[in-house]
């Protein structure tokens, strides 16, 4: 029996994968004025972009534990065996909500087989492991194989990320008041990496251009055989950029496999317009 993969949202893969590949999308809450959505279901993050450019402050909040306990109790039924790759539970509680409904299932369905991992991974980072983990569910792959392949890239997984204001992370805890503040003060681009699933700030720069030559720098120094990887670049409703990023990683790394996407409404909520992010391993096997 094949397994079952479910991601959430802040996957940031579009809605034509979860189809196309027959994975279970559960949407993270996006809140703009009096309006809640479903992250990619009922919102395109065009409009969370446009409303933020406008001034608004768009809000999120984790899945919902009714929608996990519909879906579980679903697959526990059909006898089904999955696997639920979940957004960084340092980001959100969406994984904690899953742990919880997961164990309230169980008491009905004790023999349900489901297996719940925290990729302390966000955006296209996460999306590439949710890519991979389809992939090999598709060609019935074993399910310890495939846990073990999850488990492996979400250890190595680099994010590498500048956003246009700080503001928007802080506004929603996930940097300090303090960066943010700076950063905006001095019109310096902050360039951030995730360590253990936490958005942290690395370094500073001033101009995109001298931004961009630093993030080749450092794929240069923490990536390994990046000629033979699929290179994942999200952006913040700024294609041009995104394209611009590309085409600086073909000429200086030789990477001829690339996935680009636009990050959610969710993430993108907090992330704000403009911003830019580059996903890839730093190492290819153990």
């Amino acid at each position: 029996m094949s397994v079952k993969i479910l991601a959430d949202s802040a996957c940031d893969l579009p809605l034509s994968f979860f189809e196309e590949n027959d994975v279970t999308l559960i949407p993270l809450k996006v809140h703009l004025g009096d309006e809640e959505y479903d992250d990619i279901i009922t919102i395109d993050s065009k409009k969370i972009y446009d409303a933020i450019r406008g001034g608004q402050v768009p809000k999120t909040s984790q899945a919902s534990p009714l929608l996990f306990e519909e879906i579980f109790t679903a697959m526990a039924k059909n006898n089904e065996d999955g696997i639920y790759i979940a957004f960084s539970s340092e980001l959100s509680g969406t994984y904690q909500t899953a742990v919880m409904m997961l164990d309230q299932v169980k008491e009905a369905y004790p023999d349900f087989k489901l297996q719940i991992i925290d990729s302390k991974c966000a955006s296209l980072g996460h999306g590439l492991v949710v890519k991979e983990a389809a992939k090999f569910a598709k060609n019935n792959v074993a399910k310890e194989e495939i846990i073990k392949d999850i488990q492996f890239r979400c250890e190595h997984m680099e994010h590498l990320f500048t956003v246009n204001d700080l503001e928007y992370l802080a506004k929603g805890g996930r940097v300090s008041r303090a960066s943010a503040f700076l950063g905006g003060l001095l019109n310096i681009k902050p360039l951030l990496n995730v360590e253990d699933g936490k958005l942290v700030p690395i370094e500073k720069h001033r101009g995109k251009k001298k931004l961009l030559r630093r993030i080749i720098e450092i794929m240069k120094e923490r990536g390994e055989s990046l000629d033979q990887q699929l290179i994942g670049i999200s952006h913040g409703d700024d294609e041009e950029t995104a394209l611009e990023m590309k085409a600086l990683i073909e000429k200086e790394l030789n990477v001829k496999q690339f996935y680009i996407t636009q990050i959610g409404s969710a993430v993108g909520s907090h992330a704000g317009a403009g911003t830019i992010a580059i996903f890839f391993l730093n190492k290819l096997s153990d």
